[in-house]
Parts: C-alpha cells; sequence; structure tokens
C-alpha cells in the first residue's frame, strides 16, 4: 500500500508538498513535529498541541523504554492512550541518546550497553529490542537503532559507526516485517548517517533505499557542522533515494534552516528549539527572534507577532508576557512555547499553498 503521495512540486527546486498516510490520520507535508520526549510537548497540554494545528508528535524510545516504562504502557496499550493523544506519533530509536549520554554507554556490533541516567541501572539495546519497545509505545512511525556522531569526527570513526548503522537497520526491518507488513499499519523510517563524508552519506542512502522501509530519516545533521555542510550532505542524500518516500530530518528546527531545507527536499522536521527558547524569554517573531526580558517589552501592548494566529498573540501583550518571563512566573513558559510552535508550524503552512 502507497503511505506518501506527492501532491506538488516546486518546478526550481526539490520542494515539494505530500500526503503521509497514518494509522491517526494524514500527515501534510513539510510538516514540523513538536518534541514530546517523554510523552509531553514541555509546557503544553495536549489541548495546546491540537489547538496549534501540530500534526504529529516525536517521542523518544530511549526515554520512555526508562519512564514510565513497557510495563506502564502495555497497561494503556501505548502512549496515544497514556497521554490521551489523537494525533499520529513518530518515536525515535534513542540513537542521539547514545550520543547525547555517550558517558553512560558502550557500543558494540550487535548493539547499544547503557547505564541509566535516571537510576543507574545496566541495560542493553539491540536493533529487535528497539523495534519491540516501539511496538510497545505503539508510535505510528518507528525508527530504526542507529549510531549518532558529533561533527567533525575522523572519517574512519564515522565509516565504522556507519556499518553498524547499515547492519543494525536491516536487523531493525528485518524485525519490523516479522510482526507482520501493512497488517499493523505502523511506518518504518530508515536512519541516514554518514557524518560530513559525501562519499559516506552516499553509500548510507544506496544502502537505505535498497530495504523495504516506508520513509527516510536523516541523521547525523545539526550537530556541529556549517550550514553550508548540512545542506550538501542532504543534496547528496535526496540524490540517491527513491523520490517517492518522504525525508526527515532529524533535530532542526530554525525558521531559516527548515525554508532552506525543505527547498532542499525535506518534508519533515523536529527541534527542542521552540519550546527550549520559551523557557529563556524568547520568541520567533516575523522579524526575527526576541528577548522578553529586554526592558523595550515592558511597556509594549503589541502582540508577539502582529500576523499569528496563536491563542497568546490573540490574547496577550509583550508587556505581559515580559511581566510573567521577568516573574519567573510558569504560565510564560506556556505562552511563549505555544506561540514559537504555532510560529514553526504557520511556516510549513505556508509551504502547502
Amino acid at each position: 500500500m502507497k503511505t506518501f503521495a506527492i501532491k506538488r512540486e516546486s518546478p526550481g527546486c526539490r520542494a515539494r508538498a505530500g500526503e503521509l498516510q497514518t494509522r491517526h490520520g494524514i500527515i501534510h507535508t513539510p510538516t514540523f513535529m513538536p518534541v514530546a520526549t517523554q510523552g509531553s510537548v514541555k509546557a503544553l497540554s495536549q489541548n495546546d498541541i491540537e489547538s496549534i494545528n501540530a500534526q504529529c508528535i516525536l517521542t523518544n524510545t530511549y526515554h520512555l523504554y526508562l519512564r514510565p516504562g513497557p510495563e506502564v504502557l502495555n497497561k494503556f496499550k501505548g502512549l496515544h492512550n497514556f497521554m490521551n493523544f489523537s494525533r499520529p506519533i513518530l518515536s525515535d530509536s534513542g540513537g542521539f541518546q547514545v550520543y547525547s549520554l555517550s558517558k553512560f554507554r558502550k557500543i558494540t556490533e550487535t548493539g547499544i550497553y547503557f547505564t541509566s541516567h535516571l537510576d543507574g541501572s545496566k541495560h542493553f539495546f539491540t536493533p529487535e529490542k528497539v523495534i519491540e519497545q516501539q511496538a510497545i509505545i505503539n508510535s505510528d512511525i518507528w525508527t530504526t537503532l542507529d549510531v549518532c556522531l558529533e561533527n567533525p569526527s575522523p572519517y574512519s570513526l564515522v565509516k565504522e559507526s556507519l556499518k553498524k548503522t547499515e547492519k543494525w537497520a536491516k536487523k531493525s526491518v528485518a524485525a519490523f516485517l516479522k510482526r507482520g507488513k501493512n497488517k499493523s499499519g505502523h511506518l518504518l523510517f530508515g536512519i541516514i548517517q554518514g557524518g560530513t563524508f559525501t562519499e559516506l552519506r552516499r553509500r548510507a542512502a544506496l544502502e537505505m533505499a535498497g530495504l523495504d522501509v516506508n520513509g527516510f530519516a536523516i541523521g547525523g545533521l545539526s550537530v556541529g557542522e556549517s550550514k553550508e555542510e548540512m545542506l550538501e550532505m542532504i543534496g547528496t542524500i535526496k540524490e540517491n533515494l527513491p523520490p517517492g518516500k518522504p525525508v526527515y530530518l532529524m533535530g532542526l528546527g530554525t525558521p531559516e534552516d527548515i525554508w532552506n531545507c525543505v527547498e532542499a527536499g525535506v518534508d519533515m522536521f523536529d527541534c527542542v528549539l521552540p519550546t527550549r527558547n520559551a523557557r529563556n524569554g524568547q520568541a520567533l517573531t516575523t522579524y526575527g527572534k526576541i528577548y522578553l526580558k529586554n526592558a523595550g517589552f515592558r511597556k509594549d501592548h503589541s502582540p508577539l507577532d502582529e500576523e499569528c494566529d496563536c491563542c497568546t498573540c490573540k490574547n496577550y501583550s509583550r508587556a505581559y508576557l515580559s511581566h510573567l518571563t521577568r516573574a519567573h512566573e510558569l504560565l510564560a513558559h506556556n505562552l511563549i512555547s505555544v506561540h514559537n510552535l504555532r510560529f514553526l508550524l504557520r511556516q510549513t503552512e505556508k509551504m502547502h499553498a
């Protein structure tokens, strides 16, 4: 069954508008996915997520495995019921956590040994176990286990890590297909690594294109490389992937980057930036980022962004938001996060037109 349909393509670049069919509805691409690492988008309720018209959220297999744990999620038959959310969910396999929590792990040929950052308990993730855990999470889109490195990393290390990623991808696909392809309606995205080396990115794309996956996730970018290097790697990858499947760039979320990467052919994005910035009193606007702690906003009657349709901009002034931020009121986290996420989602909605 075809799960992704391209509706429009730009004649001057690789930009396109598409529809990705999931068990919990159609995702119109390009799209930005708010990050719900532990089953919660920070400072937002599920009603808030729907109010900003987020079509899909991202969660994390590593974190949900440790807390609340598979027993709890099994009891609720998955994350949708547990968090009372009715829209699509994509689950990251946890490879990035292997990178970001490197002092707690050891990578082997067969998987990853890691120590819980919560209680020091010992665990082992294999490609098959990660698929099993995503089945328990019962997300709509699953991802393969990978090895993520910072940029720049030595060629020899990137090549060796890519070998593991490719080997694990094949095992992940086999474990996924063993569960019954298309019977459950779940989708699988293969993660493409290769650092900032053109040869390795080309190889990784071709390898993944040969596997039975529903889409592709680009990993290992936005982790230290320049913008020019990032776009060059995306171009190399896109040249070697089949055109009829969605492409998701992991961990990228500035407005400029989203526009540039959609032009390069990317369909899906996620990033913690909008909510992290909100907790620091930073808001995204049509005319650039603003810092609400600055004195100039203390008596400003205007909304964060005159062009924004979010409930924050409709109901609250910059002056009030500046006050909440200065007073360290938790409501500021909610109101600015709602706006920042809606701002990015509006950017992708403009691309559909």
